[in-house]
């Protein structure tokens, strides 16, 4: 600022008319500087701020943000390697060996007798049936047959009626697939697109090779509708046991339906995982997928759509935040030290944690421990709503207005710190989605939920998939209520 020399009265009035005007025009040109630089000042500021922020976006990775590690450019830093552990590779002295376990004699489709023809020491022909003098050596080879399709003709004779003539052709008995295909290969197909992620025409590829099947894409597309069908009881059954679970983990990705935006949804719960389709990222979706009756603890990050559901009823995941807070490390002070400080707070947590899962700590010894992570964190965003960067005062202000969202595990028993179970469903999906671009209709969109549905929670319930969605199809085509998916509460 420019300061003008502060004349006395007097003096000022003794001054010659001419003198008193060039003063006053000197002072309103200093006044309009001053309110020149202030408003420079300002807008310098506010371009740092933007410059910042700028340089925050550009920087980032899947390492301090939440972006896919295939969107990582080739400057990305690379990740930081484990550290070495000093053993060699493989097996470590006293490792128990995983060998394959023998069949019971009774469960093997051959056995082959191997007799010694020639003794290796005296080059003598041995005979046939000498006695055993030892322990048998038993060898069980594994292998697949050819396998070739069964294909079985249905005739439907037609006859006149003696007594009316009218012409009678026999209908389809209840037990036989409606179309050319059965059970088995409608399961299987189903399982290698939705389970496996194989492409249409791979699939075509797959059981021409290996099982001698001809079919064409559009059978296949037309085999996994039929499926999705069969599929819609215990697509239900599954929501109906997940709406009724005390926590679940939440999460969403994007997907594609002819091209056009769409999200996919994930719920995650002990017994069932549920997979929906939706046009939106919204709270409305969110409820769609949670179900009316709900009312239990939804861990997810701090995406607006999770604002709908009260705080007490909230986890937010601390992988989300710790890759925010690495972030805000990588820019230039104040703000990394900050991010720093705030990162080893985090560290701290993290350590207390994996301690009270390995059995060393009870819940209330984890309250007790992480009693100085709570209250050194809860500093960090005081003072975080004091630091010059927009994003990082905002961010601050939101965990505090989120704070018992953060701490939620700490008192509820099966509530996890992060969202790694959400997130660990979405990757076959998002593997999926990058192979085949998405679907083309609202059937397909339905299908991907429900296999992806029935292929988790089968894993989740120890099921074998195949045998599942073989019988459920067999169900479907015989008008009989489908198998019972979901074995435990």
């Amino acid at each position: 600022m420019i300061e003008m020399p502060d004349l006395p009265d007097e003096v000022r009035a003794s001054l010659p008319p001419v003198a008193q005007a060039y003063m006053r025009a000197l002072e309103a040109l200093v006044s309009r500087q001053d309110t020149q630089i202030s408003e420079m000042q300002a807008q310098v500021q506010t371009l740092q701020a933007q410059v910042t922020e700028l340089q925050a976006r550009m920087g980032q990775t899947s390492q301090n943000s939440s972006r896919p590690p295939s969107s990582d450019p080739l400057s990305a830093p690379p990740r930081a390697p484990r550290p070495a552990s000093g053993r060699k590779r493989g097996g470590q002295p006293g490792h128990q060996r995983h060998e394959r376990q023998l069949l019971p004699v009774g469960e093997v489709d051959d056995v082959i007798e191997h007799h010694a023809v020639i003794c290796p020491q005296c080059q003598a022909a041995l005979e046939p049936d000498l006695p055993d003098t030892g322990d048998v050596a038993r060898q069980q080879v594994w292998d697949l047959p050819d396998v070739k399709p069964q294909v079985i003709e249905h005739r439907y004779h037609q006859v006149t009626c003696p007594h009316c003539g009218a012409a009678v052709q026999a209908e389809r008995p209840a037990g036989v697939p409606p179309g050319a295909f059965g059970p088995g290969v409608v399961a299987l197909v189903g399982l290698l697109h939705g389970r496996y992620r194989c492409s249409v025409r791979e699939i075509v590829t797959l059981l021409l090779d290996v099982f001698h099947l001809p079919i064409s894409p559009g059978a296949i597309v037309d085999v996994c509708q039929v499926l999705s069908r069969a599929l819609a009881a215990p697509y239900t059954e599954s929501q109906t046991i997940a709406a009724t679970a005390p926590n679940s983990n939440v999460d969403e990705t994007g997907w594609k339906q002819g091209g056009k935006r769409r999200w996919l949804w994930v719920m995650v719960s002990v017994a069932a995982t549920i997979f929906m389709v939706a046009t939106q990222r919204s709270a409305a979706a969110l409820k769609e997928l949670l179900g009316q009756s709900f009312q239990g603890i939804v861990t997810s990050d701090r995406f607006k759509a999770y604002l709908a559901l009260p705080v007490e009823r909230r986890q937010i995941c601390w992988a989300h935040l710790k890759r925010n807070w690495v972030a805000f490390s990588e820019l230039p002070d104040p703000l990394a030290t900050w991010g720093h400080n705030a990162l080893a707070q985090i560290a701290d947590l993290f350590t207390i944690w994996h301690r009270f899962k390995n059995g060393e700590l009870d819940r209330s010894a984890l309250q007790t421990a992480m009693q100085p992570v709570q209250t050194q964190l809860r500093q960090s965003l005081e003072e975080g709503r004091t630091l010059p960067l927009h994003k990082v005062r905002a961010f601050c202000d939101d965990l505090l207005h989120l704070w018992p969202a953060l701490w939620t595990f700490l008192a509820v028993e099966g509530v996890e710190p992060t969202n790694n179970a959400a997130e660990r469903a979405l990757r076959p999906a998002v593997l999926w989605r990058k192979g085949c671009f998405g679907t083309q209709s609202q059937g397909g969109d339905v299908f991907v939920a429900r296999i992806l549905t029935i292929v988790t929670t089968c894993r989740q319930q120890d099921r074998q998939i195949l045998p599942f969605l073989t019988d459920s199809v067999q169900a479907h085509w015989n008008k009989q209520p489908a198998p019972v998916l979901c074995r435990t509460p």
